[in-house]
């Protein structure tokens, strides 16, 4: 098992790429905090993959709870490992002058600040541990903008490049972080980045744009997360990985 041990967390681990990302990391052997806002979801997910996982209810965007979450993770496993800041969250596709001020902060809080929380609450259990492993769910969005998503497109913009100065600020530290890119995928916020009803025929338009010819899955984005959780990747750090069908060449 190649994160056999490894104690984690896993922001929006209820559903979609999150949940998938905490089911590889069980199978892999490490042990596993759902965080989310859901949380009936995150204790369903949990239930799943039994004893290694453990869910926790509350916001990313809120500092009580992940602090509640690193703690929950430090009393239940005997340390932190490995964050996955995988919660996200859009306003539907629109005009940018028709997104809301409300839209806005939100998209930034769950996007942008919930790092921030998270990083303040981990990073020191991780420097006392000398170890540890942050990563950022980013978005091709944050490299190649899709029209209608301005605001999206820039939240993803400051997580992908906080990443790398994340990175190179964490390193004395034995902190690696890392930044996943996914393309558009296959989740519950699909209809809401394509600002159309989610059909066939809309698919094929953006499907169109990914020379691999699909969309992203959550295996796709839980099989990078393991990848860079476990020691094939212990010289790496500040990488925004792509995982998006060649969407961003």
């Amino acid at each position: 098992m190649r994160l056999q041990g490894l104690s984690t967390i896993v922001t929006g681990g209820a559903s979609g790429f999150g949940a998938e990302i905490a089911r590889a990391y069980a199978r892999e052997g490490a042990k596993v905090v759902i965080f989310d806002l859901n949380a009936d979801g995150a204790k369903t997910v949990a239930s799943e993959i039994g004893a290694s996982a453990i869910a926790h209810g509350g916001s990313v965007a809120n500092k009580a709870d992940v602090d509640a979450a690193v703690k929950l993770a430090v009393d239940t496993f005997g340390k932190l490992d490995v964050v996955v800041n995988n919660a996200g969250w859009t306003f539907r596709n629109k005009p940018m002058l028709e997104v809301t001020e409300e839209e806005f902060d939100r998209v930034f809080d769950v996007n942008v600040k919930a790092i921030f929380l998270m990083t303040n609450a981990c990073v020191p259990v991780m420097k006392k541990q000398k170890s540890g492993r942050i990563i950022n769910i980013g978005s091709t969005a944050g490299v190649r903008p899709r029209p209608g998503l301005t605001w999206y497109n820039a939240s993803k913009g400051a997580v992908n490049l906080m990443s790398k100065s994340m990175a190179v600020e964490l390193a004395p530290d034995g902190i690696r972080v890392n930044c996943i890119a996914p393309v558009m995928g296959e989740t519950g916020l699909l209809e809401a980045f394509m600002g159309v009803p989610d059909t066939p025929e809309n698919r094929a338009k953006f499907i169109g744009t990914i020379p691999l010819g699909r969309m992203s899955r959550p295996s796709d984005i839980a099989n990078a997360c393991v990848y860079m959780a476990g020691e094939e990747s212990e010289f790496l750090t500040g990488v925004i990985l792509p995982v998006d069908g060649g969407r961003t060449i």
